[in-house]
């Protein structure tokens, strides 16, 4: 078996290379994809895309595995980037991590690398999840570490994308990994996790924002009093249930709501926020590992990536919407983000939410129009 390995630098990726070597897998090439974000935004942050390069080719050549790069610069703008701005200036959370693999690790790269010929047979990659294969079924399954467990972002994948990938540390907690590199000695061993979107590196989320869509201050609000309490600079750097920098006094506050045509933000204190909660939404864009489940089915969802379920049920909504109800209600519910579904450790699929469909008895209606912000 033909397999490309996706080498970011990090210490993730690096492992499950040398993992994949110890599986018995000979024939691998590892591949590092350079995308336009690096060098377009170069001038807002500290970029690192030449020290991943490095380490990336370090662990290679350490293996003696073919290296090659691989630029992306304009499909990771078509399929991801382009979508996550008009996400915000529509008022919307996206998720371009779950599309950056979906588009892009799963999507265009294959196309690009798998040819006529069938050159690959599989991509590797540095996530924290598992894969179980009976017969025609693929299952997705959750990593044994619940905080780095990554089947959120993906969550969209199609069966026949999993199919065809591996995910060599994906039963092992981060601590095991860290430790394997350090047996390995690699190169990269002590070097820190990455954080933040897959596209932007050190750059900072708003400053992204900031470049592409501009400022444009608008009232921050009260939602239970109409009360003007401050001002923001403009409505696509918030998301619902964002509690930091609202630059508010006599907080908590958190973000509970948006008017896009007003360019309005609206907040609740602590002490009322659990009164905006929603227990409701609908979402669409459903994409099911395998087969859809049962309505009315006891599930568990996951609304942003981190180890938190929520139990919830699943029941049609119409034009091929779900409408899903949630035992536990909550605040961050945004519009545009993904919900991700569970039957225990096995990730159904997932799909976007549209807008919440109800809140908890006596509490104010929600604006339509969320929020966006960071995504996940």
């Amino acid at each position: 078996m033909n397999v490309a390995m996706l080498l970011s630098g990090g210490v993730d990726s690096s492992v499950a290379l040398c993992r994949l070597r110890e599986l018995g897998y000979r024939h691998v090439t590892a591949f590092y994809l350079k995308i336009w974000l690096e060098d377009e935004l170069a001038h807002i942050g500290e970029c690192p895309w030449e020290d991943d390069l490095h380490y990336a080719r370090s662990v290679a050549d350490r293996l003696s595995v073919p290296f090659e790069v691989v630029s992306l610069q304009e499909a990771y703008y078509e399929r991801v980037v382009d979508y996550a701005l008009a996400e915000l200036r529509a008022g919307r959370t996206p998720s371009p991590d779950i599309f950056c693999n979906q588009r892009v690790k799963f999507g265009v790269f294959w196309e690009r690398i798998a040819g006529g010929a069938g050159r690959f047979d599989a991509v590797a990659t540095g996530h924290y999840a598992r894969i179980e294969r009976t017969g025609d079924r693929v299952l997705l399954k959750r990593a044994p570490d619940p905080v780095k467990d990554q089947t959120y972002f993906l969550s969209h994948l199609s069966r026949e994308q999993l199919a065809r990938a591996i995910f060599p540390v994906g039963d092992l907690h981060k601590q095991d990994v860290r430790r394997l590199a350090r047996e390995w000695d690699l190169p990269n061993q002590e070097r820190p996790d990455s954080q933040g979107i897959c596209f932007l590196g050190t750059i900072r989320y708003p400053e992204f924002v900031r470049h592409y869509l501009g400022e444009r201050p608008g009232d921050i609000i009260e939602r239970s009093t109409g009360r003007v309490l401050g001002e923001h600079r403009g409505y696509w750097f918030h998301t619902i249930g964002q509690r930091q920098g609202l630059g508010l006094g006599n907080g908590p506050w958190y973000v509970v709501g948006k008017d896009v045509e007003r360019n309005v933000v609206f907040v609740a204190h602590a002490d009322e926020v659990s009164d905006v909660a929603v227990s409701e939404f609908r979402v669409g864009s459903l994409t099911w590992i395998n087969e859809a489940p049962p309505c009315d089915t006891p599930l568990s969802l996951k609304l942003r990536h981190g180890p938190q379920t929520i139990g919830c049920r699943l029941f049609p909504d119409g034009n091929g919407a779900l409408r899903v109800v949630m035992k536990t209600p909550d605040r961050g519910v945004a519009p545009g983000q993904f919900a991700v579904f569970y039957d225990g450790e096995v990730c159904l699929g997932s799909g976007r939410i549209l807008e919440p469909a109800s809140q908890r008895s006596g509490s104010p209606e929600i604006v339509a129009s969320t929020a966006p912000g960071s995504a996940g």
